[in-house]
């Protein structure tokens, strides 16, 4: 997706939807959400008090989220599914492999992308390093799975080797962009799945996510958790079985939150607005600014050219320290882990600074 704006241009569009009470780098964890998002929650929560002849929400909303992050993922709108969780998203797809199956991981990632095909308990699975991933591709490797960014310390994970050894050796791929979807470009029709949580970087609520699923994936992919709205004519088949299915990736929607999806058709039109390409630019250079204050500081960070940046040696004490001076940070795997955003600004990482500094 092409940027809209420029990285100067993004400053009226903070101001106009954000006034956080913190110095909060804390998007790897939840997102801010803008005002127009607040407002669209607080309108449909209202309609719902007063009595809404409509029901608890309008799919229309829905669709239009739908076709919001098809053009952010840089996909067609057939490929993407809706739901709340990338858990369950991944449990669909680990429910579709056949047993005796071998899914690749990278070591330490993110356990929503794990632990749907550990409980299958009839799996090979195999963990290599980040780094070597693409190298412990083999022939009979069924899945990789990984984060694009990984949790725990930011690095981005080398996409274009692993697809390719994915297709030197038949296996499909499946791709966790929670991490970086809404900063780091997303090209979602390069992998057979892609699944994303939006309440981090694109700065939608809790209870909305995005499963996309290749031409190919939906051929064998089962849609074992269909109800209403997988249902190619919606609403001509509330009662028995339904007789014909989404011939898109619809047929694998879970049922919507839809206080969260209303909500989510502001944040995503906000993300739009600025443009992927500005938001990446802005991240990282505020990253690279933290990284080399700590540098100057004496310490160094774990990852480069991401928005996530991890600091060994720093961990839940400093963590609370900075809470208390009004600066929000999470601590993952030991280390003092920031992430920059929209909102953010070089104040907000002069400020983290001058406090790490002894």
């Amino acid at each position: 997706m092409e940027s809209t704006q420029s990285v100067a241009g993004l400053r009226p569009l903070v101001t106009a939807e954000f006034a956080p009470a913190s110095t909060y780098l804390n998007t790897s964890v939840c997102g801010l959400l803008p005002r127009r998002a607040v407002r669209a929650v607080g309108a449909l929560a209202q309609e719902l008090a007063d009595g809404r002849r409509g029901g608890s929400g309008e799919w229309g909303e829905v669709e239009a989220v739908r076709a919001s992050f098809a053009r952010i993922a840089g996909v067609d709108v057939s490929r993407v599914a809706v739901g709340g969780s990338v858990s369950v998203h991944v449990g669909l797809i680990a429910a579709s492999m056949p047993p005796g199956a071998e899914i690749l991981f990278p070591e330490g990632e993110y356990a929503s992308v794990i632990t749907p095909f550990t409980v299958r308990g009839d799996l090979r699975l195999r963990y290599a390093p980040l780094e070597k991933l693409a190298e412990a591709v083999r022939p009979g490797t069924a899945l990789v799975a990984l984060s694009s960014v990984q949790s725990s310390d930011g690095r981005v994970a080398d996409l274009a080797a692993v697809r390719a050894a994915a297709d030197a050796y038949g296996a499909a791929t499946l791709l966790d962009a929670s991490q970086s979807a809404g900063w780091l470009p997303l090209r979602a029709g390069e992998w057979d799945y892609t699944v994303t949580g939006g309440f981090k970087f694109l700065l939608c609520p809790r209870g909305v996510s995005f499963l996309t699923v290749s031409a190919r994936a939906q051929e064998t992919l089962a849609p074992v958790h269909a109800g209403t709205f997988a249902a190619e004519r919606l609403w001509e088949t509330a009662y028995g079985p339904i007789g014909e299915l989404a011939r898109s990736a619809r047929r694998y929607d879970e049922p919507p939150a839809f206080l969260a999806y209303h909500a989510a058709r502001q944040s995503l039109a906000l993300v739009e607005e600025a443009g992927v390409d500005a938001l990446h630019a802005h991240a990282l250079a505020l990253a690279g600014r933290f990284r080399a204050g700590l540098a100057a500081l004496g310490r160094e960070a774990v990852s480069d050219a991401s928005a996530v940046v991890a600091v060994p040696g720093l961990g839940e004490g400093t963590a609370a320290a900075l809470a208390e001076d009004g600066i929000v940070v999470s601590v993952r795997a030991g280390r003092l882990r920031a992430a920059f955003h929209l909102y953010n600004e070089a104040a907000d990482v002069d400020r983290l600074l001058d406090r790490l500094a002894p």
